[in-house]
C-alpha cells in the first residue's frame, strides 16, 4: 500500500497527525481532576464524531477523489506542495474531482482520521500502564487494542476509496467502519463513567428484560439504515424519489432491484460495465425510505421502554427527540432537494443516534449486571 512512497512525505503527514491530536491531548493534560483517562476516551469519542461528519461533508461535495492518490496528494504532505498538479487539473477539468478547494477537504478528512489514530494509540498506551498499576477491569487494554486494529482496518478501506475511484459498495463499508469504530469508542468511554446507583430504583423486572433485547435489535436496526442511507449517498441516489411522501408520483414507482442492489461494481454502472439505469437509483432511495419506518417505529419504542427505567430514562429522552429530529431532516433533504447543509445534518444525526444507543446498550448492560450482583446475597441468605 505505502509502494513507492517517498518517506519524507510520511513523515510530513505524521507531523500533521501529531498536530491534530495534540490539541485534545493537551487539553485532557492541563483539565482538573484526576480521571484524565476517561476525559481521553470521551475526548476521542467527540474528535471521532466530527470525523464522521466531516467524511459526510468530504463525500457530499464530491471530494473524495480530491486528492486522486493516498495517502497523500500528488505524492506531498500538503495540497500547498501539489498546487501547481492540482491547479493543471482543475484547468483541464473545471467541474471535474480535483480542485484546489476539493483537495483541502479531501487532506484535512485524512489528517483528521490520523489524529484519531494517534489518540488511540495514547488510549492503548496509558491504558497499559493503568491496567498494570490497577488491575480494575475498566483499564483492560483489550478494547483499545482491538480499537487500534480496527482503525488501521479503517484506514486500509479509506485508501481503498481512492484507488478504487469511489467504488459503492467501498465507500458503504468505509462509511459503516467508521460508525462501528464511533459505536466501540461510545462502550469503551460509558464504561470509564462513574453511574450513579440505580438498583433499587422503581422500576419494574419487564422493563429491564424487554430492554435486553430490544436496544440490541433497535442498533440493529439504525445500522442497517445507516448502511442504506450509505448506499444512497455513494450512488448519488439522493433525488431519486422526487416528492414526498410518493415517490415519482407513486407508492410503488418502477424500480430496477435487480441492478440498484448489485454489490460489486463501479459508481455510476451496472455489473456488466452498462450504465446504471435511473430505476436502479429509485429503488435504491425507495428501499431506504421504507426502512425509516421501520427504523423509527423500533427505536421510538426502545426509546419510550428506556424512558420507564430510572438507569437510563435521561438516554431514552434524548433518542426519541433525535429520531424524530432524524425523520424530519430525512423529509427535509428531499423536499428542498437535498441542500448541502441539511444532508449533513442528517449524516450527523445518523451518528448521534449511533452514539445514543451505543450508550443506551451499555448502561442497560452495567444495569442488569449489577442487579445480579445486588441479587446473588439475597438469594444465598434465603
Amino acid at each position: 500500500m505505502f509502494e513507492g512512497v517517498e518517506p519524507g512525505m510520511l513523515i510530513g503527514l505524521a507531523i500533521k497527525a501529531l498536530i491534530f491530536a495534540a490539541i485534545p491531548l493537551a487539553l485532557v493534560y492541563i483539565a482538573r481532576g484526576s480521571d484524565r483517562y476517561r476525559r481521553l476516551a470521551w475526548v476521542t469519542v467527540f474528535f471521532t464524531f466530527d470525523l464522521i461528519v466531516f467524511g459526510a461533508f468530504t463525500r457530499l461535495t464530491d471530494s473524495g477523489l480530491g486528492c486522486p492518490d493516498w495517502p497523500g496528494c500528488y505524492g506531498e504532505a500538503n495540497p500547498f506542495l501539489a498546487h501547481a498538479e492540482i491547479s493543471a487539473a482543475e484547468a483541464a477539468q473545471p467541474t471535474g474531482p480535483v480542485t484546489v478547494v476539493k483537495a483541502w477537504i479531501e487532506m484535512i478528512h485524512r489528517y483528521l482520521a490520523m489524529g484519531v489514530g494517534v489518540l488511540i494509540i495514547a488510549l492503548l498506551l496509558i491504558a497499559l500502564r493503568l491496567w498494570k498499576r490497577t488491575g480494575l477491569l475498566r483499564y483492560h487494554p483489550a478494547l483499545p487494542a482491538a480499537l487500534l486494529i480496527w482503525v488501521c482496518i479503517q484506514g486500509a478501506f479509506g485508501a481503498l476509496t481512492v484507488t478504487l475511484k469511489l467504488q459503492p459498495v467501498i465507500v458503504t463499508i468505509h462509511l459503516l467502519l467508521g460508525m462501528g469504530l464511533l459505536s466501540m469508542l461510545v462502550w469503551h468511554a460509558t464504561r470509564q463513567n462513574q453511574l450513579p446507583d440505580t438498583t433499587a430504583a422503581a422500576a419494574s423486572a419487564n422493563t429491564t428484560a424487554s430492554l435486553r433485547w430490544l436496544a440490541p435489535l433497535a442498533f440493529v436496526f439504525c445500522f442497517v439504515q445507516i448502511a442504506l442511507g450509505g448506499w444512497v449517498s455513494t450512488n448519488y441516489a439522493a433525488l431519486a424519489c422526487g416528492g414526498f411522501p410518493l415517490c415519482q408520483g407513486a407508492v410503488m414507482p418502477p424500480m430496477d432491484f435487480e441492478h440498484g442492489f448489485t454489490l460489486w461494481r463501479q459508481l455510476g454502472m451496472t455489473a456488466g460495465g452498462e450504465y446504471l439505469p435511473f430505476d436502479a437509483l429509485v429503488a435504491v432511495h425507495w428501499v431506504h425510505r421504507m426502512f425509516a419506518i421501520a427504523v423509527v417505529a423500533v427505536v421510538g419504542f426502545a426509546a419510550w421502554q428506556a424512558m420507564r427505567l430510572a438507569a437510563v430514562a435521561d438516554v431514552g429522552r434524548w433518542l426519541l427527540g433525535l429520531i424524530g429530529l432524524q425523520f424530519l431532516s430525512g423529509i427535509s433533504t428531499v423536499i428542498f432537494n437535498w441542500p448541502l447543509a441539511l444532508a449533513v445534518l442528517h449524516n450527523a444525526g445518523a451518528a448521534l443516534t449511533v452514539v445514543l444507543l451505543t450508550t443506551l446498550n451499555c448502561r442497560i448492560a452495567i444495569h442488569a449486571k449489577s442487579n445480579e450482583i445486588t441479587a446473588q446475597p439475597a438469594v444465598m441468605a434465603a
